[in-house]
């Protein structure tokens, strides 16, 4: 993992490309919840989602010594995809994305307007990130996979935001996809010294860490049927599983339904549009609600990329 220097220096490679995003202390959020909340806005960044810091120092990395001389390939469902993209137009490094059929037309429209080449392939993200690995073998293209240490450094920069911002959190709710954002988290927190409790939150559909951690071993899903596309993770990373064994407090799973609740009321409360994965950590702080109520709680809203056909269906239907 890294060190403070090196988080410090992720860091500025980042404010290169934009400012810090915003924490706001929401007064309707907090009413609603019982407790002093701090919302981290990652739907502010240039592509509405946390993946570009990640993006942004691995890519970056690549450039300067010359590690992708024909570009990179990977898979992603959307803003994995987004972060490569718009790091490899500002690099100048090419860039392939492997998507699963089905995938958000509006996160792959976003991707191809970023300069990707994208490609369809299989049912879910696993199957896309496995062609993505054998396309690249094929091609001569570096595979970026989507847990790699420069991009839970990258990502780790918006919880050194956050903690410089409010560092006497009582607890943090941070969603999993494959875990680079929640792992980014617990090394700040470590690195910070500071005694914040951080809390995952996966889809109840897609809870490959939470049974992963209860089993004391990695664990495969058959499936990851969620909504929330940025959860549809159903093979556990030995790497991520590692490092939350032993810095995350608990976990906590989250329906579909309740990922939809959160979603409006983000939307009642702050005017935010939150995407699946970006409202989940409220939708599990809502769940604790009675058990967190009187505390000083963060939750990262991780992105704001819903596409609206899906939007009209689950979230307003």
């Amino acid at each position: 993992m890294f060190s403070l220097r090196e988080l410090e220096e992720a860091h500025r490679q980042v404010q290169g490309a934009f400012t810090p995003t915003p924490q706001y202390r929401w007064p309707l959020l907090c009413q609603r919840v019982g407790a002093e909340l701090w919302v981290k806005h990652e739907n502010h960044t240039p592509i509405g989602a946390f993946k570009v810091r990640g993006g942004l120092v691995y890519v970056g990395r690549l450039a300067r010594e010359g590690g992708a001389a024909n570009g990179v390939i990977s898979a992603t469902r959307g803003n994995h995809g987004q972060s490569l993209a718009y790091a490899g137009a500002r690099f100048g490094v090419p860039v392939t994305i492997v998507v699963p059929h089905g995938n958000s037309t509006e996160k792959n429209a976003a991707m191809r307007a970023r300069g990707a080449r994208l490609i369809e392939h299989g049912g879910d993200f696993d199957e896309a990130r496995i062609e993505a690995a054998r396309l690249g073998e094929a091609e001569g293209l570096l595979y970026a996979p989507t847990f790699h240490p420069d991009l839970v450094c990258g990502v780790a920069t918006w919880a050194l935001e956050l903690f410089r911002a409010a560092a006497d959190l009582d607890a943090l709710y941070v969603p999993i996809g494959l875990g680079s954002s929640i792992c980014g988290a617990i090394r700040t927190r470590d690195l910070l010294g500071l005694r914040i409790e951080i809390v995952g939150v996966q889809s109840a559909e897609a809870a490959v860490y939470a049974r992963s951690l209860e089993e004391g071993r990695a664990v495969e899903l058959d499936s990851a049927d969620t909504n929330a596309d940025g959860l549809a993770v159903r093979i556990t990373d030995a790497d991520a599983l590692a490092i939350m064994r032993k810095g995350v407090s608990r976990m906590v799973t989250v329906s579909d339904d309740e990922v939809a609740e959160a979603i409006r009321i983000y939307w009642r409360d702050t005017h935010n549009l939150a995407e699946g994965a970006g409202a989940a950590a409220l939708a599990a702080l809502m769940q604790e609600r009675e058990r967190m109520a009187g505390r000083r709680i963060g939750v990262l809203l991780s992105g704001g990329n819903i596409d609206l056909a899906l939007f009209r269906s689950w979230v307003l239907q």
